[in-house]
């Protein structure tokens, strides 16, 4: 059973359930369209372009995870949030996505809502937010930047593959005999070993992109630095 694999193929979760799961992302990148256009400008408008092209173009390049005997991929999430925000970067993914089921056969079209909802949405979210918290507090430096998107992406591989953990307890077509806690364990274990790749492709990405125009890094535009706390005057009008 293909359960080692974050593209779902067709059977592997039954109809009902991918169907709700279809609704929900269909509903979620609906809302992503509309919020994503108050980000759109000249400079963000190409970028997404350039970030779909970049994403699906490294997708189709596997590393093999030789303790695992299988191989990963980048998923993208933590890097499209970091270059083009968590709203437009979803809608690059969950575009790469749908590219990759139509033409190429990678995971089922049936399949495509319990996909997107895991490396599209599920996965570009938990990233982002990762990034929001880390760039407030490690100084917005080539060395705190890469580590912001390492982490994202470490950890945003990791929880989207609990995703389909989830998705497979909902609706899953083989019966595991009660060991859900080992099919999650066994998920988790292979994609924290998958994230280390999606972690430094991110970094070394991000990092030459920040380095050569940090203006196109829209997490460094959007996020402001935290600002400093006010300095209270001392009691009794000390001097």
């Amino acid at each position: 059973m293909e359960t080692l694999a974050m593209h779902i193929s067709n059977g592997i979760i039954n109809g009902p359930v991918a169907a709700v799961f279809a609704a929900f992302a269909l509903a979620v990148l609906t809302l992503c369209v509309l919020r994503g256009r108050r980000d759109l400008d000249d400079r963000l408008a190409p970028m997404a372009g350039l970030v779909a092209a970049f994403i699906f173009a490294v997708q189709m390049l596997n590393f093999p995870i030789f303790t695992a005997g299988v191989s990963g991929h980048l998923l993208g999430g933590a890097l499209a949030a970091l270059l083009v925000g968590p709203w437009v970067g979803a809608l690059c993914v969950a575009v790469v996505l749908v590219v990759q089921a139509l033409v190429f056969g990678d995971g089922g079209v049936a399949m495509l809502g319990l996909n997107v909802t895991n490396m599209a949405i599920l996965g570009t979210a938990v990233a982002y937010l990762l990034i929001a918290l880390l760039l407030r507090v490690l100084p917005r430096t080539p060395a705190g930047l890469g580590i912001t998107a390492f982490v994202s992406g470490l950890i945003s591989v990791v929880v989207a593959s609990q995703g389909f953990v989830l998705q497979y307890w909902l609706g899953g077509t083989t019966d595991l005999g009660g060991n859900l806690a080992g099919l999650a364990g066994t998920m988790a274990g292979v994609h924290l070993l998958i994230g280390v790749g999606e972690g430094l492709i991110t970094a070394t990405t991000v990092v030459t992109v920040a380095k050569v125009r940090p203006d196109l890094v829209y997490a460094l535009r959007a996020l402001k630095p935290a600002a400093p706390a006010a300095v209270v005057p001392a009691a009794g009008g000390a001097r």
